[in-house]
């Protein structure tokens, strides 16, 4: 009996010296999100190609560059979202591959 009073004791010792847990909040991921997508609108922004036609509609990559400083984090979010959505020079459309496979087959039907 007194074995096991003291593997009890050992055992409660023990449980009583852990370490409490900690609890931690959640990081804030939009904050690190917006810091992000403002970090990649500006490299967008520092491409030559891309300054030149700001150049040509009369808008210097500096005042473009300040414009993005300026907005806020949600106006970044939208405006990187839209940037997702537009596809690449020279990527067709479904519909454009619709148009283009149909008129394969009207010329060759035709010939």
């Amino acid at each position: 009996m007194t074995r096991y009073r003291h593997v009890l004791f050992a055992v409660v010792l023990a449980l009583a010296m852990t370490p409490p847990q900690a609890f931690a909040g959640l990081i804030d991921t939009d904050a690190a999100q917006a810091v992000s997508e403002r970090a990649r609108l500006k490299a967008m922004l520092e491409r030559p190609e891309l300054a030149q036609a700001l150049e040509k509609m009369g808008l210097p990559p500096r005042d473009a560059q300040a414009r993005v400083d300026a907005m806020n984090d949600v106006e970044v979010a939208q405006l990187a979202g839209r940037l997702d959505v537009v596809p690449a020079g020279g990527a067709l459309t479904t519909q454009e591959w619709l148009l283009v496979i149909i008129a394969i087959l009207l010329l060759i039907i035709v010939l």
